[in-house]
């Protein structure tokens, strides 16, 4: 791995606190193994802070916010070489048709961003880096920076033009992200198929998984959660983790719950919507909702699991997905059970059963319960093995590397403007 002479800046649609796992924060940590990373929290708006003025993220950060004091925070102690940022509050403006008055706000916005930046370079006396934006293309499009990235690059982790909210503008702007980026990343084949119609530079960055932590379910003697202790101990356990939202196709896990009443349907995650009330999957007998939980603590949950779903539905939001929950399954030794949702899901035919439809599914289930082998749960760890974050920071670097050797003066000049610090 060749040593690293740049510094590394992320912009991210997810911050790092929050409720769901990140691509960009994941990535973030593991490159920041081999040289500084500096990750600007996506701003919150000032309608965020009157919505939500007690939560957790905004007492945090509120000096931040406010007052543009305390940006800095090292919230990972195994992290050293990694800063989060945090920018001044912002305006809501998502709710502006595309025009004059959008961009014109859009440009008010990135000044906090302008001046986070700016005072990150100067604190950290930062000469040298490269920008990654992560799925987040409405900031840092007017940017006044003091020092000016070498690279610009952006990420793709989702097909934008599915999500209600974001595509409003998010569409046409990564359109003018990618366009204007040095290089693209994207971590699914889709993706890569979709964004390479607005450049030649797109390359394909799989999800991956912090695979030593779901390993200690088989290495380590986990106790078993709260929530399965009052179960007999020969219950079989069907387990899914990750979010409860809008992807999962409910009517699947109804039959699922249906077709294995003596089995437990255990969903560990974050509730994103009510469609789980709605489609009548929280009113089954034999399924146990156990919400939000850290990734420390989803190793015990899959210890004590005989079996591990991804039971996405198959349309084209989720042809997009390369899911880094499959590698955690398999690094906890499961087996597992998925829809045939995207062409990446098909890369693990031989570790896992993919299924066409909902009867291959719930027959599934038993099949890969009662064909378990310590064989098969060694195959599976160490296939996983290499689908960790640690070895995607490395093929990124050498993507970074090789095309700042290949090109001295990048062909897409950022449009940044050179300038000084804001008052």
């Amino acid at each position: 791995m060749p040593s690293l002479d740049f510094d590394i800046v992320f912009f991210a649609l997810a911050r790092w606190d929050g409720p769901y796992s990140s691509t960009a924060y994941s990535l973030a940590k593991a490159l920041s193994e081999h040289t500084r990373v500096f990750y600007i929290d996506n701003p919150f708006t000032i309608k965020d802070y009157l919505v939500h003025p007690h939560s957790a993220q905004i007492a945090l950060r509120r000096n931040a916010l406010w007052r543009g004091k305390d940006l800095f925070l090292r919230p990972d102690k195994n992290h050293p070489n990694l800063v989060v940022v945090t920018p001044r509050l912002t305006l809501s403006i998502n709710w502006l048709p595309p025009g004059i008055l959008y961009d014109t706000f859009s440009r008010i916005n990135d000044k906090a961003l302008s001046m986070a930046m700016n005072e990150t370079c100067r604190t950290f006396n930062i000469k040298k880096y490269i920008l990654i934006n992560s799925f987040n293309p409405v900031i840092g499009r007017h940017l006044t920076l003091t020092v000016k990235p070498i690279l610009n690059i952006y990420q793709s982790v989702d097909d934008i033009s599915q999500s209600n909210y974001v595509n409003r503008h998010g569409a046409r702007l990564e359109e003018e992200a990618i366009r204007n980026a040095d290089f693209t990343i994207v971590t699914s084949s889709e993706l890569k198929r979709l964004k390479s119609q607005f450049s030649d530079d797109v390359f394909l960055l799989p999800n991956a998984a912090n695979t030593a932590v779901f390993n200690r379910a088989v290495t380590e003697e986990l106790e078993k959660p709260e929530e399965l202790r009052h179960l007999p101990s020969d219950k079989k356990i069907i387990c899914y983790t990750g979010n409860i939202c809008h992807r999962l196709d409910y009517d699947l896990l109804i039959r699922v719950a249906k077709n294995h009443p003596d089995k437990i349907l255990l969903m560990v995650g974050p509730f994103a919507n009510n469609q789980y009330k709605k489609s009548g999957l929280a009113d089954m007998p034999n399924v146990i909702f156990a919400g939000r939980k850290s990734i420390e603590e989803l190793p015990a949950y899959l210890k004590h699991s005989h079996c591990c779903i991804i039971p996405f539905l198959c349309n084209q939001l989720t042809k997009s997905i390369y899911p880094l929950k499959i590698n955690e399954y398999l690094s906890a030794g499961k087996p597992v059970v998925s829809t045939s949702f995207s062409p990446d899901i098909l890369s693990f035919q031989h570790v896992a059963l993919i299924c066409n439809s909902h009867l291959e599914f719930v027959a599934g289930i038993d099949r890969a319960i009662n064909e378990g082998s310590p064989a098969k749960m060694d195959e599976r760890v160490f296939f996983s093995a290499g689908n960790n974050w640690q070895a995607r920071a490395r093929h990124f670097i050498e993507l970074t590397v090789k095309y700042l050797g290949e090109h001295d003066v990048p062909r897409r000049r950022p449009k940044y403007r050179a300038g000084v610090q804001a008052a």
